[in-house]
Parts: structure tokens; C-alpha cells; sequence
């Protein structure tokens, strides 16, 4: 295939592409009930769903997973003989967090200085809009060569691992020789990346219990024991005095060998303050891709405005651990609760609640599949060298799929870049890197069609 034609077919489809992702954002599909209606989960499902179908798929469900929600399934055949590759993405999103702080209706589609701004443009309901632009482009010349499942998830951004246990139950159902999970994002803009890891993850949610109830703090302050004093006691019990994580018994020393990411650059991407230092030891890729993390999610106290001079009988916590490939989600997740427990002050009361867990993924990157996608990304991305690089986020369902398809070749890509945003106010995407990994998903599929053959 001659990468022009298709090329320019793909540019032609960018107008189309913009007006889906606009209705796709439009729908509130947090996948949290107690924070916007369940419907709006639903109402996205079905649009992903009714796309499917008007593109040919066939088998097109939407799944009842065991969390509650919904995922979206759909095949299409390609020539007989034809290798199979699984096309993955999620329609589901990180809440809006302070909707006074974005630009514009975090809902709505809006483009300003060259960028698409709303929730979830880049994570992940550009990669919907990127599979389907990948397969509409290759119909256009000759088909598409290859059989293609799609599975787009309605939880992911939840971590309730609703689509893990149903694909556990359903093994035959997401069979493939190849997976392209389109839920990363390259490097930095322009630079086509694949990422090789995924930190894996636990959340726990911790209670410190003190008094039978709140007490005057002039009257009892001073002896009487303070259940948020006692929680602050324990989470800074997981941070060394540079900032690294701390979790007894959990290594935190490896190190990440290739791409590395110069902490001038991390400081300008991640936004940190000026005079504000870096936390963690050795390289930035070490700290972010090879090493445990620890975060605090949220706390449950008094606001500042309203509170009242009492002593707290209670307070608690939502805890994050991020965990590096070759270290068992489980395990991490039984030291972190351990250190939790022995860190306690006081005698106070803790409970620990696990709310979600993954684990870590290495991929395979000197397989056939990663030949045929260094390649695509070189054509589309007009001679720039594919990149391999981590991750610090988690995709707990890539596990599943390893586990459950050993032999298939699982690959990252996808379009948080930095500049995405991605999880804070303001996200966006660029609809160039929306065009040309469009272009190189298409070209991917193509070239591996033609090296299975």
C-alpha cells in the first residue's frame, strides 16, 4: 500500500473524527454513580456500540461486567487466513475534578490554540475515535486485512476490574494474535513511542478511629488522642525525608535502562513551581517508571471553612501505590497495608480497605508485531524512530490479557501525550497526533497483515 493515498484519506476523515469526539465527550460517563448518573455510562456504551455497527461489525454486545458497568464488544472479519488483532480503548473517565478551573465546559469539545480540550479527548475516547479512523481509512483502499475485535471498556479509569474477570470467564471472547491497547500516549508531541511498561497498582482506603466523638479541643486538647494527628503520623510514615515512597519490605531501588527523561523537561511537563524541588533519588525514569510510588488521593476531615475547635474522633484516607513491572501487585498491596498497621500511633484504631488493584506489565518488544509497528510509525511520522518508553500509570487489564493469551503480542500507543493533561483540568489532544497515529494505526495494521501472510 502506497502511504500517500491513505495518508490523505486519513486527513479527510479528520473533520468526521472531531464531530465524534465531540459527542462522545459530551457524554459524563464518570464511572461512579454516586457522582453522575449511571446513564450517561450507558448512553456513551451505546454510541460506541451503534459505531460498531455502522461500520460492519458484527456480534456487536454491550457486556454486563461484574462491577456494574458496561463494556463494549464487536468483531469484524477480515480475508480467511487473516491474523487477528484486538483493538482496545475505554469510553469511561477520570471526573472533571474543579470545573471552575478549565477554560471551557470540561463536557464539551472546544478548540483553542490548535488543541481539542475536554475530558477524556485523550484518555481515552480519542483512542475510540483513532480505531475507527484507523479501519474507515483502510476500507477505503482494499479493506481491512486483517479480523478485527474491538473491546472498549466502561471502568477502567475506576479500577474496579470489571472487564478483567468477565474476559477471565469469557477466555475466547478477546482471543487475538496481536493487541494494540490504544490508552497510551507517545513520548512527547511528534515523537511516535510505544510504551514498553506499566507500573501496576493498589488502592487502599486506611480509617483512624480515637474517641467515641469529636471532643472541645480547649477542654480536651492535649491528652485526648486526635484521630486526623494520628492519620497524618501514618501517611507520612510512607515518604523518606526526600520524598521517595517508603513501604517496608517494598524495594525501591531499580533502575530504568533506555529513554530517559531529562528533569528539566519533567519539571516544565508536570508544572512544578519555581524553587519547588523534585522528590524521590536517582533518574527521573527511575522514579516514575522502574520505582514504586506512593500517592494520597483524598482525605476525609473537617474543611478549613466550617470547622469547629474539636478534637477528630476519626479521619480517613484514600492511598494510591503505584507498582513497578517485576514486583507482584499483591504482594505490594499486603506491605503497604502492613506498614499502614505498624506505623500507627497511639494505639488509635485502623482499618484497611482494599478498593482496587492491577498489576505491572513488561512487554515484548523485539516480537514481530513490534517490527511491523516501528515500521508504520516511521512512515507516518515522516522518518522519526520509534520510541520505547514506561509508564507510570496502570492498565490492569493488560495483565489479564497476557496471562489469558501468552502467545499474543500486546502493544501500547495512544495520544496522552504530556501536553494531554490527561486525569487534570484542561485536557486536550492534539488532533495532529490524533492524524497520525491514525495514519500509523492503519498502516500497522497493514504491514502486519502483510509479515503474518
Amino acid at each position: 500500500m502506497e502511504q500517500a493515498p491513505l495518508a490523505a484519506t486519513v486527513a479527510a476523515l479528520q473533520p468526521r473524527a472531531r464531530d465524534e469526539l465531540a459527542e462522545l465527550v459530551a457524554f459524563k460517563s464518570v464511572a461512579d454513580p454516586a457522582q453522575f448518573p449511571r446513564a450517561e455510562c450507558e448512553a456513551a456504551a451505546r454510541w460506541v456500540a451503534d459505531a460498531l455497527r455502522a461500520e460492519g461489525f458484527e456480534d456487536v454486545a454491550l457486556l454486563d461486567t461484574p462491577d456494574g458497568t458496561q463494556s463494549v464488544y464487536g468483531f469484524l472479519p477480515g480475508p480467511a487466513g487473516a491474523p487477528t488483532v484486538l483493538l482496545y480503548a475505554h469510553y469511561d473517565v477520570q471526573p472533571p475534578l474543579d470545573e471552575d478551573a478549565w477554560h471551557t465546559p470540561p463536557f464539551e469539545l472546544t478548540e483553542r490554540d490548535g488543541r481539542w480540550y475536554g475530558r477524556g479527548a485523550a484518555d481515552c475516547k480519542g483512542g475510540v475515535i483513532m480505531h475507527l479512523t484507523a479501519l474507515r481509512a483502510l476500507k477505503e483502499h482494499g479493506g481491512v486485512p486483517v479480523n478485527v475485535k474491538v473491546i472498549v471498556e466502561g471502568s477502567e479509569e475506576q479500577g474496579t476490574g470489571g472487564l478483567e474477570r468477565y474476559a477471565e470467564a469469557h477466555p475466547e471472547l478477546l482471543a487475538a494474535d496481536t493487541i494494540v491497547i490504544g490508552d497510551a500516549g507517545n513520548f512527547r508531541v511528534g515523537l511516535p513511542t510505544v510504551t514498553a511498561t506499566l507500573r501496576g497498582m493498589t488502592l487502599l482506603r486506611v480509617s483512624v478511629e480515637t474517641l467515641a466523638g469529636n471532643l472541645h479541643s480547649g477542654q480536651f486538647g492535649g491528652a485526648a488522642p486526635d484521630a486526623l494527628a494520628a492519620l497524618i503520623r501514618v501517611l507520612d510514615s510512607l515518604r523518606a525525608e526526600d520524598g521517595s515512597t517508603t513501604v517496608k519490605g517494598l524495594a525501591a531501588d531499580a533502575v530504568w535502562e533506555g529513554l530517559q527523561y531529562a528533569e528539566e523537561d519533567f519539571r516544565n511537563d508536570a508544572k512544578v513551581l519555581d524553587g519547588v524541588g523534585l522528590i524521590g533519588s536517582g533518574t527521573v525514569a527511575d522514579r516514575i517508571w522502574a520505582r514504586p510510588a506512593v500517592t494520597v488521593l483524598g482525605i476525609d476531615c473537617p474543611p478549613v471553612i466550617g470547622a469547629t475547635p474539636s478534637v477528630q474522633a476519626s479521619a480517613r484516607a484514600l492511598i494510591s501505590l503505584r507498582v513497578p513491572p517485576g514486583v507482584d501487585a499483591a504482594e505490594a498491596n499486603r506491605l503497604l497495608a502492613e506498614h499502614l498497621r505498624s506505623s500507627v500511633p497511639w494505639g488509635a484504631r485502623l482499618s484497611v480497605e482494599q478498593i482496587g488493584q492491577g498489576q505491572p506489565f513488561r512487554a515484548d518488544t523485539t516480537s514481530p508485531a513490534y517490527t511491523a509497528m516501528r515500521e508504520a510509525m516511521r512512515v507516518a511520522y515522516d522518518g522519526q524512530e520509534m520510541a520505547i518508553a514506561g509508564q507510570g500509570g496502570s492498565i490492569p487489564l493488560c495483565n489479564t490479557l497476557a496471562s489469558l493469551y501468552p502467545q499474543a503480542e500486546i502493544l501500547l500507543i495512544g495520544l496522552s501525550e504530556p501536553e494531554a493533561q490527561i486525569h487534570a483540568v484542561n485536557e486536550s489532544v492534539s488532533p495532529q497526533e490524533l492524524e497520525k497515529l491514525s495514519l500509523t494505526e492503519a498502516l500497522f495494521l497493514e504491514m502486519y497483515a502483510q509479515g503474518k501472510g
